[in-house]
């Protein structure tokens, strides 16, 4: 491909901008537009003699015109991400107006997929474009105004207040972060990187003031900043008030001031610039002359990175983990002024179809008499997202792909995992469809008297009035087994909860407790829920840890067909490729608790399987947990789709028995 010819979805005031950038880029053409206006849609088309029939109602048929090679993305905030999804799950690259989604899980699951289908993925921040970025770049790098120290940007302006413009409409994700505050916020984390001379850098410290005006969106919004090795900034931005909408950066020995950062020439050409720069106490004045219009920029970077084959923006637009970075520091700077999005929020409530590949493999179910329901053979941890928006798109995409077991514990989050979980359970309305795994009991509240009022808060944080499985989530040996056995069956009783079991509990306990309900005609526990993988844990993860693999216990577990939940099913990451496992921190890396020659043997002999198989390490050493000669259930904790997509093809081969006794280390032979 020598150029790349352009469909737009959404014909509004920004599409307008690109198309007229368009016309000055020589890789580029614009050839489709998708709108649900008809009127909107045919007068767009004419402006800029799009054929009529390429102008197309809905974006599933522009997405399958083979002859538009790309897809630029202009609708409002809420949209963006499924309609990004969309387009590269049909193969097309997609450059996407900021923000590229209103959460950074939204723009996560973006990044995703563009690396799965190897399509380019760009977030149109236009005015990292211009040429007087680079030039901002390359001043610093040169080190004449010394060691960057302070950043000071703003945007912000007065629009009139309008409930139902998508400025001020909350169902629309308003409000000015993010609207116009990341420009400010991801210029400070371009120069902050300049400094330390990579291509953007994190924050590590955010606080921020705010207001939320009438329509319950932020009007304004102040953010201090900090970053590794002391660099400080400000960012400021408002849809109520103008601002000064500059850029500094304050240097050690000078400064540059970007009088005009965001939209030099504004809707047309020429897009001058200027740069002043301080050094010494004299200023002198760069003017960065250009006769384009501001977004042909944009439109040639990403036509010619598109005609290139590149899956990634080149510096200084952003690349994916920019784009990432970015959206979780809006994420922070919203949360900081009191601005999360919940289910009630039409911005992150409906459901993003195409979130895993339309091929992936199925979750297989496994039938549980005791609770009278199938379990799926995956359950998933919920012990990593703070909130609905947090875990929709990855919960979603679970129970996509068939899962519909999770795992919650009372102490995860200080009560703030259950409450999202809970949240998600009401909005999709699945409380009679799930089945959640509720721990509470943790050390050093492990008491008979504290499983009873621990459990009434996670019920009320779940939004339930029952849960199909209780587990312990610790034991306490200096308290009688009996006393434990009597409170889960009163619960029981009660309709409070359904099988019950332990968490790190001994075999010998778990017997011990088992014969005390025998004896008094009680419901024993039912269930075991200690680490399993296929590495054996070498050093507890946490004191109090317990493994259920040892010769014994599966033997035990085996012999008694005890329904076993694996946490750590998949070690960590042990079983991740070398690349990505180095990636992992060495304090509380795999290597910490499973490091051994002998798990390394175990490793090696799953990487001969996976490469007969077509499959990952990773994915052997969840088949692995599945393929026991008892129950065996594997508690997964994905971070995001991506991550889940990564494990499903555990159901795309079987172990044989001869396989788990190899990888087992108890035969040389297969």
């Amino acid at each position: 491909m020598t150029h790349t010819c352009w469909g737009i979805i959404g014909p509004g005031a920004i599409a307008h901008n690109f198309a007229d950038g368009l016309k000055e880029a020589p890789s580029g053409t614009l050839l489709a537009i998708a709108g649900r206006d008809e009127n909107r849609r045919n007068r767009f088309g004419e402006s800029y003699g799009i054929d009529p029939s390429k102008r197309y109602t809905d974006h599933q048929q522009l997405c399958s015109d083979p002859d538009v090679d790309a897809v630029y993305i202009s609708t409002p905030h809420p949209f963006h991400a499924e309609l990004a999804i969309a387009a590269m799950r049909a193969g097309k690259p997609v450059l996407c107006e900021k923000p590229a989604g209103v959460t950074a899980e939204q723009v996560r699951a973006i990044t995703e997929i563009a690396g799965q289908q190897g399509v380019f993925f760009m977030e149109a921040l236009m005015y990292r474009c211009h040429p007087q970025i680079a030039r901002v770049i390359d001043i610093i790098r040169s080190g004449e105004i010394g060691e960057v120290r302070h950043i000071s940007s703003a945007f912000g302006f007065a629009a009139p207040f309008d409930p139902a413009s998508r400025l001020y409409d909350r169902t629309l994700a308003g409000g000015a972060i993010l609207d116009v505050g990341t420009y400010p916020m991801s210029f400070a984390r371009l120069v902050a990187g300049a400094a330390m001379g990579e291509r953007f850098a994190n924050p590590d410290r955010l606080k921020a003031v705010g207001h939320l005006g009438a329509s319950n969106v932020d009007e304004s919004a102040h953010a201090l900043l900090h970053f590794e090795g002391g660099i400080t900034a400000e960012c400021a931005t408002a849809i109520n008030r103008a601002m000064h909408n500059t850029a500094r950066i304050i240097g050690s020995n000078g400064q540059i001031l970007l009088p005009d950062p965001w939209m030099p020439g504004r809707d047309a050409g020429p897009s001058d610039a200027r740069l002043d720069i301080t050094v010494g106490g004299q200023t002198r004045i760069e003017q960065i002359e250009r006769p384009e219009h501001l977004f042909a920029f944009e439109a040639e970077i990403a036509s010619e990175a598109v005609a290139a084959g590149l899956a990634e923006a080149p510096a200084p637009a952003a690349n994916w983990q920019d784009s990432l970075g970015n959206a979780e520091a809006l994420d922070l700077w919203r949360h900081e002024i009191g601005y999360d999005f919940t289910a009630a929020d039409r911005a992150v409530s409906r459901v993003i179809r195409g979130v895993l590949p339309a091929d992936h493999p199925a979750i297989p179910t496994r039938n549980v008499s005791a609770i009278g329901r199938p379990v799926s053979s995956l359950i998933m941890g919920c012990d990593n997202k703070n909130s609905f928006a947090d875990g929709a798109i990855l919960w979603d995409a679970f129970m996509e792909a068939g899962g519909n077991a999770f795992d919650t514990a009372f102490v995860y989050g200080a009560g703030r995992h259950e409450k999202a979980l809970g949240e998600w359970i009401a909005a999709r309305g699945v409380a009679a469809d799930v089945v959640v795994t509720a721990k509470g009991a943790h050390s050093p509240y492990c008491t008979p008297r504290t499983i009873g009022s621990e459990l009434a808060m996670s019920l009320d944080r779940l939004g339930l009035e029952t849960v199909p499985i209780y587990i312990m989530h610790r034991d306490n040996l200096d308290v009688p087994v009996g006393e434990f056995v009597d409170a889960l069956n009163r619960l029981r009783d009660a309709g409070r909860i359904g099988m019950f079991g332990g968490s790190n509990w001994s075999v010998e306990r778990f017997e011990e407790a088992n014969a005390y309900a025998a004896k008094h005609s009680l419901e024993p526990m039912r269930i075991l829920n200690n680490n399993l993988s296929l590495a054996v844990m070498e050093r507890p993860v946490w004191d109090g840890c317990v493994t259920s693999n040892s010769p014994a216990t599966l033997a035990y577990l085996r012999s008694r067909e005890i329904m076993h939940l694996s946490w750590s099913s998949q070690a960590r990451g042990y079983f991740l490729p070398a690349h990505l496992r180095d990636r992992l921190p060495a304090e509380t890396g795999p290597e910490q608790c499973f490091g051994s020659e002998a798990n390394a043997e175990r490793r090696r002999r799953a990487e001969t399987i996976a490469q007969e198989c077509g499959v990952s390490t990773h994915n052997v050493a969840t088949a692995w947990v599945l393929a026991q000669s008892f129950p065996s259930f594997a508690l997964i904790g994905p971070r995001s789709a991506g991550e889940l997509a990564s494990t499903l093809p555990a159901f795309n081969f079987e172990l044989t028995q001869a396989d788990v006794t190899w990888l087992n280390l108890e035969s040389d032979e297969r």
